[in-house]
Order: structure tokens, then C-alpha cells, then sequence
């Protein structure tokens, strides 16, 4: 069997099987009132089910380094083949409605933020027009927020990291509670900036009436769009609204992350993923000589 064949088809098989273990624990409480903190946790929590994905990844990465091409160990493509098509189903699915994002119309906002690569604000006259000055001003910071840490690319992401972990709905529920902590993060930045935040609930309002008011369209929190936006659930908006009418914490709003320390968790991830491609090299293939030999009895 071709070693790159056979490399893609036990991932399939063997990183998808060890995904499920993770995506059925509960969503942890995120026990933190800063919504910065809290959003960061919620951003680990929606990948960590995909870790051993990853690092199986790049432990098989290492053992078909050493493999010769193609693999001489009697296989049987049938049998690996058969045990790949649910995960084919799910990876086939998540590359589709990746794509569907990308191409799809943005949501008809008065003002969000979309790109990937290079974020921007679109925003339309209606606001100019129907608010004051105040409001519309937070509303900017408030997208600015979302410009800064490239939110658009990073729903994206997560998006495609809950797709993975279909059917299962903890994965959504997880990425749901993340989109809506992210929106509260955004409004603290922004107040902290200097906007207010009675104007910014006028902006959420107005902006929700505007889209409650236009056709109804599949939105960020079913995991359809790439925009990020002002507006989010019923229960959500109400909680948001009651939050930006109080004063703003000073716990809300913790010191910026040097660059260091925001460098600190990729350093290790990466490390991590190099450790399991040196495991994968050296022993990789005695471990996986049984599964073959396995497999081609069947």
C-alpha cells in the first residue's frame, strides 16, 4: 500500500477514534469575571478535544518518515478503508461548510468586521443616520476590538475545529458559549478604550432591531458565518445589555499580554507536536506492525 495512502487513512481512522473520548467530557465553568481570561480558557477548551488529533498526527508523521515506499506489511485496504468512512463523513463535512463560509454573503449588518488575512469594519450610513455620535463611536471600538485580534480569521478556526467534532453538541455548545464571552471581552476592550458602554447597548440594540427587521439569515452561533457582529442570541443580548448598563469592572479589563507570554502556549505546542514526531520516528513502527498484521488476518 502507498505510504501516503496509508499515512492519511490511519489518521482518519485511529486520530479520529481518539478524538471522541474528549468531545463527550462536560464544558468546564470558566470561573473567571474577567471576560478577557474567561475567553481565552473558552478558546482551549473548544481545541483541546483535537489535541490527541494532532499529536497523533505528527507521531504518524515520524513513523512514515522511516517507512519505505510503499509500506511491505501486509494491509488490508479494505478493512482500514470501511473503518474510515465515518471520520471521512466528518472531515468531507467540516472542508464543505469551511468553504461555505468563505463564499457566502456576509450578514446584513449596519456595521461588523470581516476578512481573514486583513480584518476591516464595514460600515453602513444607517448608523450615522439613526444614532448619535456616542453610540456610533462605541460601536467602532467595539469592531476595532474584533480588528485587533483578527476575530473573523479566529471564528473561522473554531468553527472548523467544531465541525470536527460532529454530531456531537457539547461542541457546539462550546463553541456557542465561546462566541458569546468573545462578544463581552469585545465590549470591555472597548469600553476600556474609552466608549461608553450605555452607548454601546444603544449601538447592540439598534443593530439587533436592524437585523431582527431584515431577512432572517443563519448567523454566527450556528457556526455559519466568519463576521463578527454585534448582536448574538435573545438570553445572550439580554445578559449583554444588563452588563454594559452596569459599571465597568476594573477586574474586566487586565494588563495586555506581552509578547512573550502570548508566545509561551504556541512554544509549547509546538514542542509538543516535535516530541511526538521523534516518539513516532523510533517507535512508531513496532507499535503499528501489530495493527497492520491485524488487519491484513481480517
Amino acid at each position: 500500500m502507498e505510504r501516503e495512502t496509508l499515512l492519511a487513512t490511519l489518521l482518519l481512522v485511529l486520530g479520529g477514534a481518539a478524538v471522541q473520548p474528549l468531545v463527550l467530557l462536560p464544558r468546564r465553568a470558566l470561573g473567571d469575571r474577567s471576560p478577557q481570561v474567561a475567553e481565552r480558557r473558552a478558546w482551549r477548551q473548544l481545541w483541546v478535544p483535537l489535541l490527541p488529533l494532532f499529536l497523533l498526527g505528527a507521531w504518524l508523521a515520524g513513523w512514515a518518515l522511516r517507512e519505505p515506499d510503499p509500506v511491505p506489511d501486509r494491509v488490508a485496504p479494505g478493512v482500514l478503508l470501511a473503518a474510515s468512512v465515518p471520520f471521512v463523513v466528518v472531515a468531507i463535512r467540516a472542508a464543505v461548510r469551511a468553504v461555505w463560509a468563505l463564499v457566502r454573503a456576509p450578514r446584513d449588518l449596519p456595521i461588523y468586521t470581516a476578512g481573514l488575512v486583513r480584518p476591516r469594519v464595514v460600515f453602513s450610513p444607517f448608523l450615522a443616520r439613526s444614532l448619535e455620535e456616542g453610540p456610533v463611536r462605541a460601536a467602532w471600538e467595539h469592531e476595532q476590538a474584533h480588528v485587533r485580534h483578527r476575530d473573523p480569521l479566529r471564528i473561522w478556526l473554531a468553527q472548523i475545529a467544531t465541525d470536527l467534532q460532529w454530531p456531537w453538541p457539547g461542541a457546539h455548545r462550546r463553541f456557542a458559549a465561546w462566541l458569546e464571552i468573545l462578544e463581552c471581552a469585545r465590549d470591555d476592550e472597548a469600553r476600556g478604550c474609552g466608549a461608553s458602554g450605555l452607548d454601546l447597548a444603544a449601538a447592540v440594540l439598534a443593530i439587533a432591531r436592524a437585523a431582527s427587521a431584515g431577512s432572517p439569515r443563519r448567523g454566527v452561533a450556528q457556526g455559519m458565518a466568519i463576521d463578527a457582529g454585534l448582536i448574538g442570541s435573545g438570553r445572550a443580548l439580554q445578559e449583554r445589555i444588563a452588563r454594559l448598563s452596569s459599571p465597568l469592572p476594573e477586574i474586566a479589563v487586565p494588563p495586555v499580554r506581552t509578547r512573550l507570554g502570548s508566545a509561551v502556549p504556541w512554544a509549547v505546542a509546538v514542542a509538543m507536536l516535535l516530541c511526538a514526531g521523534a516518539v513516532g520516528a523510533a517507535w512508531g513502527e513496532p507499535v503499528l506492525r501489530p495493527i497492520l498484521a491485524w488487519t491484513g488476518s481480517l
